[in-house]
C-alpha cells in the first residue's frame, strides 16, 4: 500500500512538472510577442514624429529650401528711389533738407543743382517758355489742395464719392504725393497742353541726362494709378533714369525689377 502511494506521488509530481514546462514556454512566447508589439508601436510613433517635423519644416517660410525656391526681395535703400503713392505713403518722420529753385519754390537740396542745370540747358537751346509751377509741398498744403479739388467737384453737383474718385486721378492724398517727398516738379500751367510744347519734346529726350523722368506716362496709368501728366517730372538720378528708359519702365515697375535682381 505504501509503495502504491509513493508511486502515485511520483506520477503526480511528474504530471505537475510536465504541465509547468508548456505554461512557462507559453508565458515566454507571450512576453516576446508583447515586446515585438511595443517595439513596433514605438517605431511608428517615432516615424510619425519625424514626418511631422519634416512637414513642419517644409511649410516653414524660414526654411532654407523654401528660401532657395522663393528668394527674398532686396531692400531698396537709395533715397532717389523712394516710392510714394497711394499704397506707399511718405515714410514716417521723413526729414528733408530743402533748397530754393527760385524766390518761392523749393526742392530737395540733393537734386536742386541738376534741376537748375537742366533748366539752364533748355534756355541755352532757345526754350525760354519754361518754369516750375509746383515743387515741394508740405503735408498741410497738400491737404488744402486735395480738399479744394473735392469741393470744386461737389459744387458741380457730384457726390462725395465721385468727387473723391476724380480728385484721386490727379491729386494724391496728403502724405501720398511725390511733392511731399521733395523730388518732383510740375512745369508751366500744369495741363495736358504742355505735351505740345518744345519744352516737353526736349524733356522727353534729354531730361534723363539730368536724372529726371516723366513720372506718369499715359501708357503706364494702370500701374501708377495716376492719369497721364506730361507736366510732372521726378528726380531719380542719372544711373536710374537711363536704365528706366532702356527698360521702358515706370518707377513702380523699376523698383519691382530691382527687388528681384
Amino acid at each position: 500500500m505504501k509503495s502504491k502511494l509513493k508511486n502515485m506521488k511520483k506520477i503526480n509530481k511528474k504530471k505537475k512538472t510536465n504541465l509547468i514546462k508548456p505554461i512557462f514556454i507559453i508565458f515566454i512566447i507571450i512576453i516576446i510577442i508583447l515586446s515585438i508589439i511595443i517595439l513596433s508601436l514605438s517605431k511608428k510613433e517615432n516615424s510619425s514624429s519625424e514626418n511631422k517635423e519634416m512637414i513642419s519644416t517644409s511649410i516653414n517660410p524660414e526654411n532654407e529650401v523654401l528660401q532657395a525656391v522663393i528668394p527674398s526681395k532686396k531692400e531698396i535703400t537709395d533715397w532717389k528711389l523712394i516710392l510714394v503713392n497711394s499704397k506707399n505713403p511718405l515714410p514716417e518722420n521723413y526729414k528733408i533738407e530743402l533748397a530754393y529753385i527760385d524766390k518761392t519754390r523749393q526742392i530737395d537740396k540733393r537734386c536742386v543743382e541738376e534741376l537748375q542745370e537742366m533748366l539752364k540747358a533748355m534756355k541755352n537751346e532757345g526754350i525760354n517758355n519754361i518754369w516750375v509751377q509746383s515743387s515741394y509741398r508740405s503735408i498741410e498744403y497738400q491737404e488744402e489742395l486735395y480738399n479744394k479739388s473735392i469741393k470744386e467737384y461737389l459744387d458741380y453737383g457730384l457726390s462725395k464719392d465721385e468727387a473723391q474718385q476724380l480728385t484721386n486721378k490727379y491729386i494724391n492724398k496728403p502724405g501720398e504725393s511725390e511733392h511731399n517727398l521733395g523730388l518732383a516738379v510740375d512745369f508751366n500751367n500744369v495741363d495736358n497742353d504742355f505735351k505740345n510744347t518744345k519744352a516737353y519734346t526736349w524733356l522727353k529726350t534729354k531730361a534723363k541726362n539730368y536724372g529726371f523722368i516723366m513720372r506718369y506716362p499715359e501708357e503706364k496709368k494702370e500701374i501708377t494709378g495716376i492719369e497721364y501728366e506730361p507736366w510732372h517730372w521726378r528726380y531719380v538720378g542719372k544711373e536710374h533714369s537711363y536704365k528706366m528708359e532702356e527698360l521702358n519702365m515706370c518707377l513702380e515697375e523699376y523698383i519691382e525689377y530691382l527687388e528681384k535682381n
